[in-house]
């Protein structure tokens, strides 16, 4: 299947879906949203490279993303929405924005993208650390599946081309460590679309 590599790829922004799983939400202690939850990373957020620490402890989110061009998804990887999970909990409890915690260089480590299958209505995710499962999840465990995301997010929002959408986490999140081997999976049915390991630096 035909790839895209992530070096090469230039996105004006990084659109995250958050609490995008009902699971997810309730692991978190949040409730869940009258509207989508959008938030956005910057394009120096990208990585390859899965820190375990930047100033603090990371925590993984492994997700589904989306790559677009045209207008339409183009292409299609896994990845980590890495959080400084201490850090956004001070910002929640002021009421301030979540930049500090989710924006930050390194914060997105994304595969090689692959072409986008026809439907994205069987993706689901597993995440195995040191073979271990720590997180599956179904688009119809979605509270906004991809389609509805690219709706929504056409309200408000220009998608330019190689511009990225992460889809959301199951539940299953936790610290990035050291030495780790993180082995996360994207499937359409029971065929492998993308798959990547990474070990923690």
């Amino acid at each position: 299947m035909p790839s895209f590599n992530s070096n090469r790829i230039h996105p004006t922004k990084i659109v995250c879906i958050g609490k995008n799983y009902a699971a997810h939400i309730e692991e978190m202690g949040g409730l869940k949203p009258d509207d989508m939850t959008v938030f956005l990373k910057p394009p120096t957020a990208l990585s390859d490279t899965l820190h375990a620490t930047l100033g603090e402890t990371l925590h993984y989110e492994t997700e589904i993303c989306l790559l677009m061009h045209a207008g339409q998804v183009q292409g299609l990887a896994v990845g980590f929405d890495l959080t400084k999970r201490e850090t956004q909990n001070g910002l929640k409890k002021q009421g301030l924005p979540w930049e500090r915690a989710k924006a930050f260089d390194g914060a997105a480590v994304i595969s090689d993208f692959v072409t986008a299958p026809d439907s994205l209505d069987d993706l689901h995710l597993t995440l195995h650390v040191n073979g271990e499962l720590r997180q599956q999840g179904h688009v119809s465990m979605m509270l906004y599946p991809p389609q509805v995301i690219l709706e929504e997010l056409n309200h408000f929002m220009t998608l330019c081309d190689q511009d990225i959408i992460m889809t959301g986490t199951p539940a299953g999140v936790g610290p990035v460590e050291a030495g780790s081997e993180y082995n996360a999976t994207v499937y359409n049915g029971d065929q492998v679309l993308v798959s990547h390991t990474w070990v923690a630096v």
